[in-house]
């Protein structure tokens, strides 16, 4: 990440359509999240037409993956929970995105970057037409065997299966042999997931805006193995070689298929973003500072370095 104050000037922008639904996600196992509907859902009414109100996430994403484009688009989403929380919403709008805005009930929160103590400040400066629309790269991804692409946020992981040794794969980009790894699984991230698995596997923090995608193998045999930045528009392909082994191919935490020897899974650049929403005050390097404990300080604006 640059030492400018935000990377948002080229890649996001206003919110500019009025807001007249709103659908709200509480996570029902985060009991906070719960009782913050008392207040919120009162608040929404009196300045909206409609506020759809769901607690159960599974239910949720359910329902929304299996209408048929019957069901109401809101224009607002927001979610309170946390980072799972944001990914299940995302995922039940992938077909048709829902600008979205997540108040943070959970450990991380890089994607429900809103603090619950500024959930009021927040909303009134969306509703208000002040909130800063980031388009979040996403991922298709092609598994053999499965008719549709599925669709990342954050990342699809190409991993051993539990009872499996290590895994032999081979990940080319653009019809080109790239390298072989002798590992646990590699992980193909977005910006938005540099922060998520890959982080813990070694790889790199991207700004959540910019386009691109990380190659992190995850406890690789050689230590010469390092994570890659791609460039976003490149068509990965990952393909299992030792006979034998089975991998799975997991899809922003959940498992969408398996792979046995000569699979290949093939990933590039979903053609439409995905709409995040924040505010301008929302300083997203104090949310690494906070979230990952760096402990160089914050100094008060005006004191000494």
């Amino acid at each position: 990440m640059s030492g400018a104050p935000a990377d948002r000037s080229t890649t996001a922008s206003g919110v500019t359509s009025p807001i007249r639904r709103v659908q709200v996600l509480a996570h029902s196992g985060k009991s906070a999240a719960v009782e913050l509907l008392d207040d919120l859902v009162p608040f929404l009414e009196s300045r909206c037409d409609t506020v759809d109100v769901e607690c159960d996430v599974l239910e949720f994403v359910a329902k929304r993956e299996s209408s048929t484009n019957d069901l109401p688009r809101p224009d607002l989403m927001v979610v309170l929970g946390g980072d799972g929380a944001m990914l299940s919403a995302v995922r039940a709008h992938a077909s048709a995105p829902v600008p979205t805005v997540g108040i943070n009930f959970g450990r991380v929160g890089f994607l429900a970057s809103t603090p619950v103590t500024r959930w009021r400040e927040v909303l009134d400066g969306i509703l208000a037409g002040h909130g800063i629309v980031e388009p979040r790269m996403r991922l298709s991804i092609r598994v053999p065997g499965l008719e549709r692409p599925s669709v990342a946020l954050n990342e699809v992981v190409i991993s051993r299966a539990s009872e499996d040794a290590m895994l032999q794969i081979a990940l080319e980009v653009g019809g080109t042999w790239v390298t072989d790894y002798r590992s646990d699984g590699l992980i193909l991230a977005t910006p938005s997931g540099s922060t998520a698995y890959s982080l813990s596997a070694g790889g790199p923090i991207l700004a959540p805006t910019l386009l691109g995608v990380v190659a992190t193998p995850i406890c690789s045999q050689a230590l010469s193995n390092r994570p890659l930045v791609l460039h976003p528009d490149s068509k990965c392909s990952v393909r299992v070689l030792n006979a034998g082994a089975r991998a799975e191919v997991v899809v922003d935490g959940r498992r969408v298929g398996r792979l046995s020897a000569g699979d290949a899974v093939q990933v590039e650049r979903h053609p439409e973003p995905y709409p995040l929403l924040t505010m301008p005050d929302l300083d997203p390097y104090r949310r690494l500072r906070e979230r990952l404990g760096w402990t160089g300080g914050v100094h008060e604006q005006g004191a000494d370095a």
